[in-house]
């Protein structure tokens, strides 16, 4: 979808929540399209890469670091676990509670799709430049930091 270019959109133009927001969805539609075979949202992306490097976290801690919503969370898992992307594990040591770990196929599904990711962030780079892309990081960690 393109703006229109003769309607006024006021003061939304200065509006950083706005303009994060449109940023996101033209991020996001790249990514989306890149993913188009492979099924994967950007959300189940981050669960596979936070998984990958930290193996037998609790869900609540994947959901928490993530900014996902419990309620949101257990679906999305589900379907990782559905599709043998990902599994829950028994975590020594207590008998209620479980890990979240990848499966071999994730493994081998998450390399697969770091490639497709590179392909993406070089397509956003090649927008920004090296030095723009390094600063959007830069200020957008700056909002997500504690207060």
């Amino acid at each position: 979808m393109t703006i229109m270019s003769d309607i006024n959109l006021g003061p939304l133009t200065t509006l950083t929540g706005y303009a994060l927001r449109r940023a996101q969805v033209a991020v996001f539609q790249d990514f989306h399209a890149m993913m188009e075979h492979e099924d994967i949202r950007p959300a189940q992306f981050s669960v596979l890469e936070v998984l990958k490097h930290n193996p037998g976290l609790r869900q609540t801690q994947v959901s928490l670091t993530l900014g996902i919503k419990s309620a949101n969370f257990v679906p999305l898992f589900d379907a990782l676990e559905r599709r043998n992307l990902a599994e829950r594990r028994p975590i020594e040591g207590d008998r209620r509670a479980r890990g979240l770990f990848l499966t071999q196929l994730g493994l081998d599904t998450l390399t697969r799709l770091e490639k497709l990711v590179d392909q993406h962030e070089a397509r956003c780079e090649t927008k920004l430049g090296p030095t723009g892309k390094r600063t959007l990081l830069d200020l957008l960690h700056r909002l997500t930091e504690a207060r």
